[in-house]
């Protein structure tokens, strides 16, 4: 049954200990610029500008709080003692790593947050949510348990919401979220098609395996979170994601493709089994024709798509077609630029491209697509979710004082042991909690 909806992107705020650890290996940014000085302040607005030229031009665009890092309860669990400013001092003497772990700020990327399956698919008829687990990378496998909180805090009415823990946090059921999730559909109220991508088969030793990076997600967590969202079978597809694309770089389906409506823009490296994929797809997709846009090794190599994060941009409805929101790398790689002048002087469903500034999260390896959760929501759903979290002029304008108040403007990796800066972080997220209207959802909180 069709009903009229729209799709939401819920971003996350960078929150104040963005900084440059290199926590994330396979994921080449990440790593190229390790121990480099941040700053999340400028992280912060560059985010929060992205958010409101989508809510200008009249996109649902939510915000989704930072978490509360360094993570004091995540040490003390490790054996750390003492008061928080001792907790502090002896991880930085005695495990830097750790200590550079449990402060990520790495919830920011909250295409990561979860997986979501709107009500048009489920059995229930109810939207689905469930938190990822992150297990492969340990400062991320700590996030779900606040995550799942915020979700619940925004998404409250138990008649339209329906909310699922994380699955167990071991390999076998490796959960990255909505990285390696996405939706086609005619409209955005009709019954979709939820393509589900993996990097490996963890229970068949047999299977393709990428050899110098790991694959995050498997295939056992994605046909998990398919069975508790209660989704049929003509509502899924199951791809392996292409092992040598992962060792190139392509730590998440949303690196090398993005789908939006009945558009699938993808990388020729992008799928293990192209063709089969894209016939999958075609069977289960009612009300439009798949438009799939593929992009060959010859225009764009694997190697300039990871640089620029083309496939990391936003795939949104425009009045005209689509538009594809890409970070400012996409015009600094010249294979790139020159591809993204051809593609919309195309008569495809691609007609505009714009630039966004998210330089801070690109140097950590999240372009614009990282940064947002899309959630599909009926007029009902829309209006029974909490409204606080939504953007406006005055939210927007609160959000930018909240930040250039409490936000440094410099932070290195010396200073995450500085208990002053954990009580700036509590201090704001105690006030940002009230802004959002979300209640007590951090443990320092509870």
């Amino acid at each position: 049954m069709s009903q009229h909806a729209v799709e939401a992107n819920f971003d996350g705020l960078v929150g104040p200990t963005h900084n440059y650890a290199g926590l994330s290996w396979g994921n080449v940014a990440s790593k190229s610029n390790v121990h480099a000085v941040s700053n999340p302040k400028e992280a912060a607005l560059q985010g929060l500008a992205k958010m409101k030229r989508l809510a200008d031009r009249g996109y649902v665009q939510g915000v989704l709080p930072p978490h509360e890092r360094p993570h004091l309860p995540t040490l003390r669990s490790l054996g750390f003692t003492g008061s928080d400013a001792e907790v502090l001092g002896k991880a930085a003497s005695e495990a830097p790593a750790v200590l550079a772990a449990v402060s990520s700020a790495s919830a920011m990327w909250t295409a990561n947050a979860a997986t979501v399956s709107p009500s048009a698919d489920t059995s229930d008829h109810r939207v689905h949510f469930t938190p990822a687990n992150l297990s492969a990378k340990f400062h991320r496998s700590i996030e779900h348990q606040v995550t799942g909180r915020a979700l619940k805090a925004i998404f409250t009415d138990e008649g339209y919401f329906a909310h699922h823990p994380a699955l167990p946090s071991v390999s076998h059921f490796g959960d990255e979220g909505a990285a390696n999730h996405t939706r086609l559909c005619g409209g955005y109220g009709d019954p979709g098609v939820e393509l589900f991508v993996y990097g490996q088969a963890a229970f068949n030793d047999q299977a393709p395996a990428p050899r110098t990076y790991p694959a995050r997600q498997t295939l056992e967590a994605s046909e998990a979170i398919a069975r508790l969202h209660g989704l049929k079978d003509a509502h899924c597809v199951f791809a392996q994601q292409n092992p040598n694309a992962i060792d190139a770089g392509v730590f998440h389906n949303d690196v090398i493709a993005v789908g939006n409506g009945n558009t699938l823009f993808y990388h020729e490296m992008a799928f293990l089994e192209e063709e089969r994929v894209l016939a999958d797809i075609r069977s289960r997709l009612t009300g439009a024709e798949l438009q799939p846009v593929r992009v060959s090794s010859a225009d764009v190599p694997i190697e300039d798509a990871v640089a620029s994060y083309l496939f990391n941009s936003q795939l949104l409805n425009a009045p005209d077609g689509m538009l594809l929101a890409v970070p400012g790398e996409c015009r600094e790689v010249a294979s790139v630029s020159r591809y993204l002048d051809a593609l919309v002087a195309e008569d495809g469903p691609i007609t505009a491209v714009e630039v966004f500034d998210v330089k801070q999260s690109m140097r950590n390896g999240g372009g614009p697509a990282c940064l947002r959760l899309r959630v599909v929501l009926s007029d009902d759903e829309l209006q029974a979710l909490n409204r606080g979290v939504i953007l406006t002029d005055d939210l927007y304008e609160r959000l930018t004082t909240w930040v250039e108040a409490h936000y440094r403007d410099q932070l290195s990796q010396q200073d995450l042991a500085d208990p002053m800066l954990l009580e700036e972080v509590r201090k704001a997220l105690d006030e940002l909690t009230g802004i959002l209207g979300v209640g007590s959802i951090y443990d320092f909180q509870l």
